[in-house]
């Protein structure tokens, strides 16, 4: 019987956020080398109900629709007694779960319980040599490491954002069968409050398609209307690397980086950076790079599509230009 990988997906007001159907199309890549099948499963109150429709169009065997009036809204203890007792009931090999800050919450305790591994912020799956290998940056990005994964499983796996592409997913020829799987309350010890409301000026740059991005060689803080004009010619985000950021020249909620927002937009064009390995972590992901640096050595260099070796303040108004041109 061939072993399962589960994705346990993480929805919001019945709709999954990137970062899970990346986490789907993880799973659908390993499963193509060791020819496992992969199930899905959305936890939360009835609005997930809305969230595992969305996975049955996935390429996946099934989905499970996890519900209960004790899930919604969120709290660790709800969803650690719901899937403990889901994932005692028929035990998948890999369990794979998107990296973000609700699974970062409630996973490792999950994990305690069933006596289980948990490997956070992969970047890589693959099966070697006959074992699964799961690859994870480690100091800062500053060198990856491969954990082999011994035991019957399961384990645990939370994938970095744009560790995987959503636009890679598989699409179902026939909507996967969902099952509907009524979760026992649990002991709730929190009561949340609200939902935070960010600031209209934040940012969540992990849902952007297009950033422009700045650096040290932007030079002034009042530069920075050069490049948001850029971003807002494109219909772009605007993004900045640490030493902005740090300076108060931009909301912290702007930096990407190891320190900052991992990010995996359609255009990533960064101005003025160098490409520290600090930053570069959290951008490489990016399925198109543009950069510009008047330095033909700089590191961001390396990881580019396009360079262009040039002032900034020389190439930016051009593309500005060329840009309002194109669209008329």
């Amino acid at each position: 019987m061939a072993e399962t990988i589960l994705v346990i997906a993480e929805q919001r007001e019945g709709k999954l956020n990137r970062v899970s159907l990346e986490t789907v199309a993880g799973a659908q890549a390993l499963a193509k080398q060791t020819g496992w099948s992969v199930e899905a499963a959305v936890v939360g109150g009835e609005s997930a109900a809305s969230a595992a429709k969305e996975l049955a169009g996935c390429a996946v065997a099934k989905v499970y629709a996890i519900t209960g009036a004790a899930l919604e809204p969120y709290t660790p203890d709800g969803y650690v007694a719901a899937l403990n007792a889901f994932l005692s009931a028929g035990t998948p090999k890999l369990v794979l779960l998107p990296h973000t800050y609700q699974v970062r919450d409630f996973a490792p305790r999950l994990a305690a319980r069933m006596g289980a591994a948990l490997v956070s912020d992969v970047v890589g799956c693959r099966f070697e040599g006959g074992k699964l290998l799961l690859t994870r940056p480690m100091f800062q990005g500053k060198f990856v490491a491969d954990i082999a994964l011994n035991g019957d499983g399961p384990a645990f796996a939370s994938l970095q954002s744009g560790a995987y592409r959503a636009d890679k997913v598989e699409a179902a020829s026939a909507p996967a069968h969902v099952e509907q799987v009524q979760a026992a309350a649990g002991e709730i010890r929190t009561h949340p409050e609200a939902p935070f409301q960010e600031a209209r000026q934040a940012v969540d740059l992990t849902q952007a398609e297009l950033i422009v991005s700045v650096g040290r060689g932007i030079k002034e803080q009042k530069n920075i209307a050069l490049a948001q004009s850029l971003a807002d010619a494109l219909g772009a985000s605007l993004g900045a690397s640490r030493p902005i950021c740090d300076a108060g020249w931009l909301p912290m909620a702007h930096q990407v980086g190891s320190s900052g927002q991992t990010v995996s937009p359609k255009l990533y064009l960064a101005l003025g950076i160098s490409g520290a390995i600090q930053h570069v972590v959290g951008m490489k992901g990016s399925r198109h790079i543009v950069a510009v640096n008047k330095d033909a050595g700089a590191p961001i260099f390396e990881v580019a599509d396009v360079g262009v070796v040039g002032d900034l303040f020389a190439v930016v108004p051009a593309l500005i230009e060329e840009v309002k041109k194109a669209k008329g």
